[in-house]
């Protein structure tokens, strides 16, 4: 990926400031200490950063931002660092601000379902946090342990979750948030309803920290489901998937957690990449579905809607067969074929990666088409197409064809994501479905959303940031 132009080195004076507002320990500028936060595990990133700092509180995060807004100094925000897009990387020697340290939980409201956290904790923390008043916060990624929640708002993430509880974005009641010039903006508001001018938190939601740095959240808590029904099911072909997913949801409706699908390329790969799984059926089937449906009672209702709805599905032939997990441990069995597929995909050599949205109905058209166009440009290429079919929403990936060189199928990256981006434009869709834009696809979002949104994004932007020092070079 191309870097950005050099930028001067920051002053011992100014590495001093900074230094004295987090405390020796967190202000990082050995190579080594740096090296976790400059690393993002695809490799396709190599980070520079003239320091790494890890503030310990909101106003710590304010004093950066105020020192740096005065010098004109650029910051990139970074949490996790599980990022898929190059957001949270700093390429220039920017100053890098890890809320990493920022790991309170503020407040749990287990009647009002509700819960306030720092933007430093992983995914899982906040999850055990809700599990310990009985709720359930629904966001889920294979990433939970590593990713935190403020770059998970901050990239607006979706999930396996979304088909029943939306994105991170229907997740939020309110944010704080540090403003570029470092003044705090208190929106942690756990009102349902609050109807007073405009909605703030929207604004810095998906900015991916290019508007302002968020330090915590009033998260939205669920009950949880008392019993889980989990089905792996074989399709002849993925047209089929569009059937079942409407007569699933006309049976289970909001019941219906996940609808999941992925072809036979896809789980032979999980199946020779990742130690411990294993082929749930017998015989060999195209395309698969992975469904859960949840129940508010551990009374067997979720097992038998589930139930009837395979088998209504089988008589009709629209699957040709079904594997109804009978335990825990299966279900967890049939989730990891689905959960492993980054981690199976490493070992095939070079991966281009596309994380597209199109219209429920039109993804087997859309997988058809993008299909015969990698192939053309990338005779021998391995489509791997899979995703969240319930909210449209297709991980289209494309494995190096075998025996070819890595760095000569990765060349071909720009024209193959060129040709899909086409494809996907043209049904209506769009070019980033959850990961967020970044540096990655920062030039194709402007054809994607035309001038008069790019005008009002940039408009924004100038009026929170009009220095320009929150994550230069990305989304915009």
């Amino acid at each position: 990926m191309k870097e950005a132009a050099s930028m001067p080195a920051l002053s011992p004076d100014l590495i001093e400031r900074f230094r004295a507002i987090v405390g020796a320990n967190h202000a990082l500028t050995d190579p080594d200490q740096q090296l976790p936060y400059l690393r993002e595990w695809r490799d396709m990133y190599e980070g520079r950063a003239s320091v790494v700092l890890r503030p310990g509180s909101t106003e710590e995060v304010s004093k950066i931002l105020a020192l740096a807004n005065a010098h004109g100094i650029p910051i990139v925000p970074q949490a996790g660092n599980t990022g898929l897009v190059g957001g949270q990387m700093p390429m220039d020697g920017e100053v890098l601000l890890s809320v990493s340290r920022l790991k309170g939980v503020r407040a749990v409201d287990a009647q009002g379902f509700t819960m306030t956290v720092e933007a430093g904790l992983t995914l899982a923390e906040v999850g055990a946090a809700a599990d310990t008043v009985n709720r359930l916060f629904p966001l889920s990624l294979p990433s939970e342990g590593t990713c935190q929640i403020g770059g998970n708002l901050a990239t607006n993430a979706g999930g396996v979750g979304v088909l029943a509880y939306g994105n991170a974005r229907q997740l939020v009641l309110g944010l704080e948030v540090v403003l570029a010039d470092g003044r705090i903006w208190n929106g942690l508001n756990a009102l349902k309803k609050d109807n007073t001018g405009y909605d703030l938190k929207d604004l810095f939601i998906g900015s991916e920290g290019t508007l302002g740095v968020i330090t915590a959240a009033v998260l939205k808590l669920f009950p949880k489901p008392a019993e889980k029904a989990t089905a792996i099911v074989a399709l002849p072909e993925l047209a089929n998937a569009i059937t079942l997913f409407s007569a699933a949801q006309e049976a289970a409706g909001s019941s219906l957690t996940a609808f999941e699908f992925l072809p036979r390329t896809v789980l032979e790969m999980v199946l020779r990449n990742v130690p411990g799984t294993r082929d749930p059926f017998s015989e060999v089937h195209p395309w698969y579905v992975l469904m859960e449906i949840a129940g508010a009672k551990a009374d067997g209702t979720a097992d038998r809607v589930l139930a009837e709805i395979l088998e209504a599905a089988a008589e009709q032939e629209i699957i040709t067969d079904a594997r109804l997990a009978a335990s825990l441990t299966q279900a967890n069995d049939f989730w990891r074929l689905r959960e492993g597929v980054s981690e199976a995909q490493k070992p095939e050599g070079g991966n281009i990666k596309n994380d597209v949205s199109v219209p429920i109905a039109k993804i087997p058209d859309f997988i058809d088409r993008a299909n015969a166009a990698v192939l053309r440009i990338c005779p021998g290429a391995r489509p791997l197409p899979l995703g969240h079919f319930g909210d449209g929403n297709v991980h289209y990936n494309i494995a190096q064809p075998v025996g070819m060189p890595r760095p000569e199928f990765m060349a071909l990256w720009k024209p193959i994501v060129a040709a899909v981006h086409e494809i996907v434009l043209d049904f209506g869709g769009s070019i980033s479905a959850e990961h967020g834009i970044g540096q990655m696809k920062r030039a194709e979002l402007a054809e994607a959303k035309g001038s008069v949104a790019m005008d009002l994004m940039r408009a924004i932007k100038a009026a929170l940031d009009p220095k320009g020092i929150l994550n230069p070079g990305k989304v915009l």
